[in-house]
């Protein structure tokens, strides 16, 4: 396992990042504590120190499993949990943005974590409700009372987060360190916005999903029914034709699919921490022989050309031929880009 500075931050993170969202089996599908405890001690012993958490997963299930596998062993890990989503129906702020939600969730946290602090905090999923001041304010509060090391941020426009990130810089607060959203060879409209604007202030990226949900395993090729909807469009003519184009690459590889796919989110030009989740010990050892697996320059351009989007106005815009005579003064190809 090598190492990466989480964003603008001196944090040292692994390179891959363990999802725990199946930690616990409320929602039926996930694993026991027993079952969970192997897959961390198979993360750990690969070298991997990162681990991805939420207020809300398997309804607190995966937070007090974590908190009580780290117990003896705090220091060692960075531990990122979440707030925002709804941890219970009774209590209409009990969810959102809002800074009440915020203690009261991080305090909920810490208490499942058996832990005095949070490594990283994500908001969670942005609530169009509450003013990206009253959050950021929070955040700092939570950083200065010692509850939370870094910031960050999940699920949310990328003119929200400049506004937030402007204001940090400005107000001498904490920056947010890392975005994470879903980003993978099946969903790439990131890059129009949200990565280029990462990449701006020094975030780094972490995925979720970076296998869209095992699609890009090529296990519903194969007739696994799984969990995603027939009518995902995960499982659309588009994404069938790229994951095909993963297992070819595989193939010619000697490698499992799920390696390319996640290779492809590694070897980017920003900081990308790839979520990797697993509820079988299996699936995570498959999942890490990707830090050993580089893609060829031949390889990277095919998976880009079976996955490309449309990019849409202005970037489209800028590319055209008259703009960039009329913008440059027919002097582009001599000036160094940043």
């Amino acid at each position: 396992m090598k190492y990466k500075l989480l964003g603008p931050s001196g944090l040292k993170v692994s390179e891959l990042c363990l999802g725990t969202m199946g930690f616990g089996t409320e929602w039926n599908w996930g694993v026991d504590q027993t079952a969970s405890f192997k897959i961390l001690d198979t993360f750990a012993n690969a070298g991997g120190n990162f681990l991805d958490t939420a207020n809300r997963y398997t309804e607190g299930s995966s937070e007090r499993i974590i908190g009580e596998y780290i117990k003896n062993n705090r220091d060692h890990f960075v531990l990122a949990t979440k707030y925002s989503l709804h941890d219970n129906l009774t209590n209409l702020n009990a969810s959102g943005n809002n800074r009440k939600n915020l203690f009261r969730s991080v305090n909920e946290s810490l208490k499942r974590l058996q832990t005095d602090y949070i490594d990283v905090l994500y908001l969670h999923i942005w609530d169009f409700l509450t003013p990206i001041d009253e959050v950021m304010r929070g955040f700092q509060d939570l950083v200065s009372q010692g509850k939370v090391n870094y910031v960050a941020i999940s699920d949310t426009p990328a003119w929200i987060i400049s506004s937030a990130q402007t204001m940090a810089q400005c107000l001498g607060w904490n920056k947010l360190v890392a975005l994470q959203v879903e980003y993978s060879l099946i969903q790439r409209t990131p890059e129009r916005e949200l990565i280029p604007m990462a990449q701006h202030y020094g975030m780094s990226v972490t995925p979720w999903a970076p296998l869209a949900g095992g699609a890009l395993t090529g296990k519903y090729l194969k007739g696994d029914k799984g969990r995603i909807p027939e009518q995902s469009k995960r499982l659309n003519e588009r994404s069938v034709g790229i994951t095909k184009v993963v297992m070819d690459v595989a193939q010619e590889l000697g490698v499992e699919p799920s390696q390319v796919a996640l290779k492809w989110t590694m070897q980017k030009p920003f900081t990308s921490i790839p979520i990797v989740g697993a509820t079988k010990v299996s699936q995570l050892e498959e999942n890490l022989k990707a830090i050993t697996l580089q893609l060829s320059p031949e390889h990277i351009a095919k998976l880009n050309e079976a996955s490309k989007i449309e990019m849409g106005f202005p970037h489209e815009f800028f590319e055209e031929a008259g703009v960039r005579q009329v913008t440059y003064g027919g002097f582009y190809d001599k000036i160094e880009k940043r």
